[in-house]
């Protein structure tokens, strides 16, 4: 039965592209055979170490993009320099879920403002299905809303939404993604894959693939994982999702021995994206950098 409504939701999917005059990249100008991508490191703000390497990515890698998140110690840190670098791609990571046992935060209400987000310590619950359960679709709206006031407030151009562990993928808070990113006019990420409802209107703009590294793709080697991705790249809007953080023992602190998304696994991105391997294939493969604000300003503004 999956299959098949898989089947289904491609066919319908595919006619609706279909309909449009022009692909993604020729609505930005670009030939319809470009391949554009995303370099995008997730989780700037998380804590010191992932703002170091991040900032460096951003300066001296090939990472083209970021995104904030507001609860995090870091977040401070972050903004400011933020602030100091306009012209840096920066957008939101909407944060509702807090996964490390050893490092936890909370919303940037006061808990009992947002009750249904919160432990009975005032903490976000760790995984996107305790969150979804429990909140209320008025709760997370009125946290993402305080997280975005907090990004501009800290006078920062917000350039695009995604979300933390992929909880804007949630049925329910996908209406609220896409509600808030058609008021702020700033796209939110999406793929094909979303629900059918979704994809039939004017402001949507989804990616052609989107690649994030898995646990068997640590085990097997990062950058085998990522030299696959680059060289297999096709013409449209793509975007890779990374984490950067150096190895160090500020990341080790909460991060212990975990593989997924650990502090190994942060370094093996840093490694990479800052590599001349990396920059030699994304030459190789005739692969255009963009940025959520390129896209912001030409489609939505």
């Amino acid at each position: 039965m999956n299959s098949f409504r898989n089947i289904i939701k491609k066919s319908v999917t595919g006619a609706y592209r279909s309909l449009l005059t022009k692909s993604v990249q020729e609505r930005l100008g670009y030939p319809k055979k470009t391949k554009l991508l995303i370099i995008h490191a997730d989780d700037l703000g998380l804590c010191k170490t992932e703002n170091n390497a991040t900032i460096k990515a951003l300066e001296k890698g090939m990472v083209n993009s970021s995104s904030i998140m507001v609860p995090c110690r870091g977040f401070k840190e972050a903004a400011e320099w933020g602030r100091n670098h306009p012209e840096t791609d920066l957008g939101l990571h909407l944060t509702l879920t807090s996964e490390w046992n050893a490092y936890k935060w909370g919303p940037v209400l006061p808990a009992d403002e947002v009750k249904t987000l919160v432990s009975d310590v005032g903490f976000f619950l760790p995984d996107k299905a305790g969150m979804v359960k429990k909140a209320s679709d008025h709760d997370i709206e009125k946290e993402a809303r305080s997280q975005i006031r907090a990004i501009l407030d800290a006078g920062l151009d917000l350039t695009h939404i995604d979300s933390h562990m992929f909880v804007a993928f949630a049925p329910r808070v996908m209406d609220i993604y896409r509600k808030l990113g058609k008021e702020f006019r700033v796209p939110v990420m999406l793929t094909g894959d979303i629900p059918v409802k979704h994809l039939f209107s004017k402001e949507i703009i989804t990616l052609e693939k989107l690649y994030y590294a898995k646990v068997q793709d640590f085990n097997t080697g990062l950058d085998k994982f990522y030299s696959n991705v680059l060289n297999s790249i096709k013409p449209g809007l793509n975007c890779i999702l990374i984490h950067v953080a150096f190895d160090n023992e500020e990341m080790k602190e909460f991060t212990g021995t975990t593989t997924g998304f650990g502090s190994a696994w942060r370094q093996a991105d840093f490694d990479f994206f800052t590599s001349d391997e990396c920059r030699k294939l994304l030459d190789e493969n005739n692969i255009r950098l963009i940025t959520w604000r390129e896209v912001r300003d030409k489609l939505l503004r």
